[in-house]
């Protein structure tokens, strides 16, 4: 990436694990949350890194950043994580340069989701730029990329179907409730937690049911209160967990905790029992299969449902993939502008040395010299000159590197790379 005066030294990566390879429990071992992200950050800055992105999911968890090895910032997530160097090795993978580019604009535009079309990941790329941006760790590669990714992310949004049809993990975790459970309206479900796709489960089951029989709760009960408000739900305290447990037909856990939250000891009913772990790390203890009555379900099980609206959604992977190459040219036409701007920029300077110096003597020589004047004529012909070069530049039919060497020759100039 240094050919583009990007990165003196460095070259641009993307590291990480997703559910491709790596299984519930393995991506439990390498999720980040808030205050790991944070400390992940710290240590960057500690170590100089440029810029850097990074995104921990239920279904991957991503490093982008700039490195003179990729190890460097294997070791920053595995330091923060309770994952291993050779669990990462394992079930990884690292993208380089044009590589890491390409893959940023997968993820970003839904075709490497979990569910085809899920778009979640670009919310949490937003964000991880707002927090990179905050502590100077973002620079002006790493924003025009995401920025151009958000730009085909919208576009493949509007301009294809690939997100049409209410199919999500979500979604998946009603119709499974559905397929699954008879009489659903008269059952008791107890939805513990307020992850992000517990809350839509709720929002759907609220939505797709009649029934009035929904209870939260929450750790921190206000955050309950305010979902419970909108959906009109029951809201219980943390301290009658185990009671409402054992009142529940249905449990959805979402509470995305370091560690399980529920195990067979809080299960003291004899009657059946639906299970649905929606978190990442794994919050149900697989204890609670020991129990006849308990069915557990996790995350990764309800990915597995594919339906008629996933097989329409992959008609539309063509067009999408169509409208990344056309963003991804542009992206790349910015990149080939930043190879050889450090050298116009010199040569412009060069020039207006050589401008200044022929003013002065034309000062001294000319009575009633022309100052506006001659600035302006010196000027423009230095504006001119520049972009002759820099259009010269831009021709696929030429040479560009052997074009710079030359340029640099000829007016002996200096450039300095710039991030």
């Amino acid at each position: 990436m240094h050919q583009y005066n990007i990165s003196k030294t460095n070259s641009f990566y993307a590291i990480g694990l997703s559910y491709k390879k790596a299984d519930a429990e393995i991506r439990g071992h390498f999720s980040l949350d808030e205050d790991a992200k944070q400390a992940l950050i710290n240590q960057a800055k500690e170590n100089g890194v440029e810029s850097l992105l990074v995104t921990s999911t239920c279904n991957r968890t991503e490093i982008y950043g700039f490195a003179q090895h990729p190890y460097q910032l294997i070791q920053l997530l595995c330091d923060n994580t309770k994952g291993t160097v050779d669990e990462f090795q394992k079930v990884a993978y690292i993208y380089k340069n044009n590589e890491a580019i390409a893959h940023m604009f997968k993820v970003g535009s839904g075709l490497d989701s979990q569910i085809l079309g899920d778009f979640e990941i670009i919310s949490q790329l937003k964000a991880s730029a707002r927090v990179s941006k905050k502590h100077k760790l973002l620079n002006h590669f790493t924003e025009r990329l995401l920025n151009a990714v958000i730009q085909a992310s919208k576009r493949i949004k509007t301009e294809t179907e690939i997100s049409s049809g209410a199919t999500s993990v979500s979604f998946a975790s009603v119709q499974y409730i559905f397929n699954t459970v008879e009489d659903i309206s008269s059952k008791n479900i107890l939805l513990f937690g307020t992850g992000k796709i517990g809350r839509n489960t709720c929002e759907n089951l609220v939505k797709h049911t009649k029934n009035e029989h929904i209870t939260l709760i929450n750790r921190t009960k206000t955050k309950a209160e305010q979902i419970a408000g909108k959906f009109n739900l029951v809201v219980k305290d943390y301290a009658n967990l185990q009671e409402e447990i054992n009142k529940s037909d249905i449990l959805i856990v979402a509470t995305g905790a370091q560690r399980p939250t529920v195990d067979k000891h809080l299960i003291q009913s004899k009657k059946p029992l639906l299970i649905l772990d929606l978190s990442i790390p794994k919050n149900v203890d697989s204890n609670v299969e020991t129990l006849d009555n308990v069915t557990l379900v996790h995350l990764d099980d309800l990915s597995k449902i594919t339906d008629q609206t996933l097989e329409e959604r992959k008609k539309h992977i063509p067009l999408a993939e169509a409208i990344i190459e056309e963003v991804k040219a542009e992206f790349n036409g910015w990149l080939e502008t930043r190879k050889f701007a450090p050298t116009i920029k010199a040569l412009k300077h060069k020039l207006m040395d050589f401008a200044s110096t022929e003013l002065e003597t034309q000062r001294k020589k000319t009575t009633d010299f022309n100052e506006a004047q001659a600035e302006l004529i010196s000027n423009n012909l230095i504006q001119k000159i520049t972009n002759h070069f820099a259009h010269h530049l831009k021709d696929d039919a030429v040479s560009t590197d052997e074009s710079l060497e030359l340029i640099k020759k000829v007016f002996q100039l200096e450039t300095k790379t710039h991030v």
